[in-house]
């Protein structure tokens, strides 16, 4: 890939590539998904025991928490087949109902698409199928876990192509298996392609409407781990899904926050970003990423670079890890880092 003049002209076309898979097709500006899942309305038109329904759009997770936990078996299971969409998506219910009742949304699309999300021993925790779709899966037992990640995907990342052939350990599936696999047996990992991400390189990739959407859904996700009685995550936020890190961590529970092959987080400094949280960062020597300049002009770009000396972010050793998506590659120095994290033993 060819490296960039330093001007500020090329720069902001530099800026550009900051998608989660390498490649050099532009695409189209990507709409948003926002709000709750389809049925939402019939959901608030809907009561259980003379009881009105938790706002799926509005009710916080603890509340909705509260509420599921006030419903006997039967309550939860007329919820669960008449409103699988919303059920399976609402931020506090019951991590079995949110299960089951993803199996069943997806089956009711009967798109082929989807179809293998369905699948015996899948823990879908999120599935919403408008646009190109958003999915969220638990590796490990989340009920129990005494440590929880979550992966927060780049470009190119969504339900139609979730379970889509790919290099092993890459995509936010496979970076979840291989930190699942080389973490403690008491961590579970997530991974969460919970927003619109960009398509190919273009503007989508190069500004921050996306991710600003995008840290919207992942604070009220990291709320609903939370009001589940999950301890507090670390994110693993992947190139593009580094910004959508970037803008969510003030309104996060982290305790720690993970970038790797990061175009930049929408911050100056760590201390920038507003959060308790740890923060640290990690590029390999091979990752196209350094290409990009760390800069951000009218709008486009997102700013400094995590793992420069002045951002102040704790560095992890990457030295062997090969392109912009072999960070979770067994056998790195990066990812038994990364599991060092997810246990909560790195200090």
């Amino acid at each position: 890939m060819r490296r960039f003049g330093r001007t500020l002209v090329t720069a902001a076309v530099a800026v550009a590539v900051v998608a989660g898979t390498a490649g050099w097709a532009s695409a189209d500006n990507q709409r948003a998904v926002t709000g709750p899942p389809p049925g939402a309305d019939a959901w608030r038109a809907d009561s259980v025991s003379g009881r009105r329904l938790p706002d799926p759009a509005g009710a916080p997770p603890r509340e909705v928490a509260a509420f599921f936990a006030g419903l006997d078996e039967a309550g939860r299971r007329r919820l669960l087949v008449r409103h699988p969409l919303v059920v399976g998506n609402l931020e506090g219910a019951p991590l079995p109902l949110r299960y089951e009742a993803n199996r069943l949304a997806v089956l009711a699309t009967g798109d082929a698409r989807f179809a293998s999300l369905a699948g015996p021993g899948r823990r879908i925790l999120a599935f919403d199928p408008r646009g190109r779709g958003q999915v969220a899966e638990v590796f490990g037992d989340l009920e129990h876990a005494a440590h929880v990640s979550v992966i927060v995907p780049g470009s190119d990342n969504d339900a139609t192509a979730y379970d889509a052939r790919r290099t092993p350990h890459t995509g936010p599936a496979g970076m979840a298996r291989a930190l699942r696999a080389a973490a403690a047996g008491d961590t579970a990992v997530v991974a969460w392609t919970g927003y619109t991400t960009p398509v190919g390189v273009g503007l989508d990739a190069a500004d921050g409407r996306l991710a600003e959407v995008g840290a919207v859904r992942l604070a009220r996700f990291t709320a609903g781990l939370d009001a589940v009685g999950a301890p507090d995550p670390v994110l693993f936020c992947h190139s593009y899904g580094s910004v959508v890190c970037g803008l969510a961590a003030r309104h996060t529970d982290a305790s720690d926050v993970v970038v790797f092959g990061s175009p930049g987080m929408r911050a100056g400094t760590a201390a920038g970003l507003g959060t308790t949280a740890r923060v640290w960062a990690a590029r390999g020597p091979s990752d196209w990423i350094s290409d990009v300049p760390n800069v951000e002009v009218a709008g486009i770009g997102h700013g400094a670079d995590p793992t420069s000396p002045a951002f102040g972010a704790r560095r992890i050793p990457a030295g062997d890890v090969r392109g912009h998506t072999g960070y979770f590659a067994p056998g790195t120095r990066s990812l038994a880092a990364f599991a060092s994290i997810a246990d909560g033993a790195a200090r």
